[in-house]
């Protein structure tokens, strides 16, 4: 499931800027296949940071909605974003990072956490030890 789609970056940023980030054939609209590049860029990016919780998402919470948004935008801008839009990137990512470390936790419960510590291992017994090889030289 996507973090974010069209309709959450118009609502944050409006039509016009998305036009003007978007519309590389001068149409005079979003175009939404470069919109929609940005945001699978974003969604990858989150994806990334989301390992602990088995990504993909099943529910989204609105957090991250936000963070795909603001990742989104920053891609859009391709070389040279504005002081703003590189804050609201490096807040998205430091965001992401927290979740990643567990200092932000989701509070999803359609997702399964990695364990931590020490890996458990469920094997069988050994067959073959120093015992069960001393005939054999």
């Amino acid at each position: 499931m996507p973090y974010a789609a069209q309709t959450d970056m118009v609502a944050r940023f409006g039509t016009e800027e998305l036009i003007q980030l978007t519309d590389r054939s001068n149409a005079g609209a979003i175009d939404a296949t470069v919109l929609d590049q940005a945001l699978g860029d974003a969604n990858a990016e989150i994806d990334l940071y989301l390992a602990r919780y088995n990504p993909p998402l099943i529910t989204v919470p609105p957090m991250l909605t936000v963070v795909a948004c603001d990742i989104a935008r920053y891609r859009l801008y391709d070389d040279v974003p504005t002081d703003a839009v590189r804050d609201r990137y490096n807040a998205a990512v430091a965001k992401l990072r927290d979740i990643a470390q567990g200092r932000i936790d989701l509070g999803l419960s359609d997702g399964t956490p990695v364990a931590t510590g020490q890996p458990q291992i469920d094997a069988p017994d050994r067959i073959w030890s120093d015992a069960t090889l001393k005939d054999y030289h």
